[in-house]
């Protein structure tokens, strides 16, 4: 089960962050991207958001991430955590235009 959110900023991002606890889903169960990594590293850092990892992706797809370009390495990351093929494309695009996502799911 997921729940993917789309906020403009960091925070609109802590207002779901929070919302989405009162929905049952702890921090680490929160996934935050943008498309630029430094601004998605500093705001996962201050929002205590998870970070899609190891455990999430798999030993293989985190090291082939390492060789990927941005957007190729953020649809990995969405269908690692259950979303369509589709689904990750739609919103690699909503990153393009410097929105957030957030992706909520149970582990």
């Amino acid at each position: 089960m997921y729940k993917v959110e789309v906020v403009e900023n960091g925070v609109q991002a802590k207002e779901k962050l929070a919302l989405l606890a009162t929905e049952g889903f702890s921090k680490d169960e929160v996934f935050l991207f943008a498309h630029d990594k430094e601004r998605e590293e500093d705001l996962t850092d201050a929002l205590g958001a998870g970070d899609v990892g190891l455990k999430e992706q798999g030993l293989i797809d985190s090291v082939a991430n390492v060789f990927k370009k941005r957007g190729d390495e953020l649809r990995s990351q969405f269908e690692s955590l259950g979303l369509t093929a589709d689904e990750a494309d739609r919103y690699e695009k909503v990153l393009d235009e410097g929105r957030l996502v957030l992706v909520a799911c149970k582990k």
